[in-house]
């Protein structure tokens, strides 16, 4: 399969089954979207979305979070990863909009970047999401989905955005964002890939590679002298057994036993 023939599959797939894709923060303007991105590094979007309420509610503008100071923001967010931090980063970003950019959002990636708090992964989310620019942000589920796939081969967050915004159609961009964080969040997980229910095998060099399937035998890929290829340190018997696959029938069990050879009924002279 070509890199081409991959992408055409993947996107082709999602656009018939997944039109539409959004981010699971919520947010109900510029303001409170780079808000709640900046919470969600290396958390959860269900806690920022726990959070961001009453901190919407009692800071609903760029001039109130401004006007607040780091030690009470802190109070707010403290149940999120990094708060210390955080709360420093949202009253100094907060204050750099009003300086800095008359209190409105920048559309741009490489002003967005200058913001306390906002790195490339940020900037690309809310310039896609707010701007609908065709920009590619990777995360950990993007990063790891992309590369897992066959989509990318990359080591790090930036390579990744580079080559999946050399080769996904330029309308599709932001949307395939979100068609790869849901995938990696609900079906491509990290240590156990639900590999059994997943759509995207047909496409996918991972499953192609390193998981057998019983009516997919060309997915088989270890070398047929190999007894076993590991995935990580599992397995791929053990990895079968996860995907809730089942495994192809193979020969009967020996334990390295040779038979032993009946006597000989000649005669000597």
């Amino acid at each position: 399969m070509t890199l081409k023939e991959r992408y055409e599959g993947v996107i082709g797939y999602f656009r018939t089954h997944v039109p539409v894709a959004e981010t699971e923060l919520n947010y109900s303007n510029p303001y409170e979207l780079i808000v709640a991105v900046i919470l969600s590094a290396q958390c959860t979007d269900k806690r920022i979305n726990q959070v961001t309420p009453k901190l919407f509610k009692d800071f609903p503008t760029v001039e109130a979070l401004a006007a607040s100071n780091s030690d009470t923001i802190f109070q707010y967010i403290r149940s999120v990863s990094y708060p210390n931090n955080k709360a420093k980063h949202l009253v100094n970003m907060a204050n750099m909009l009003l300086t800095d950019f008359d209190g409105v959002i920048p559309s741009e990636i490489e002003q967005l970047v200058k913001l306390p708090g906002v790195g490339r992964k940020t900037a690309n989310v809310v310039a896609s999401v707010i701007y609908e620019k065709p920009a590619m942000a990777v995360d950990t589920h993007v990063f790891r989905v992309s590369n897992r796939i066959g989509l990318t081969k990359a080591k790090t967050p930036l390579q990744s955005e580079q080559q999946l915004v050399k080769h996904i159609p330029q309308e599709f961009i932001a949307t395939a964002h979100h068609w790869l964080i849901l995938h990696g969040r609900y079906i491509c997980l990290a240590r156990t890939p639900k590999c059994g229910v997943c759509p995207l095998t047909p496409w996918c060099r991972y499953f192609k590679t390193q998981v057998i399937r019983e009516d997919a035998p060309h997915s088989i890929g270890a070398p047929k002298s190999s007894a076993a290829t590991s995935i990580g340190s599992v397995t791929k018997k053990q990895a079968v057994k996860k995907a809730g696959l089942t495994p192809q029938p193979g020969r009967k069990k020996t334990d390295g036993k040779v038979p032993a050879k009946k006597p000989s009924t000649k005669k000597s002279f």
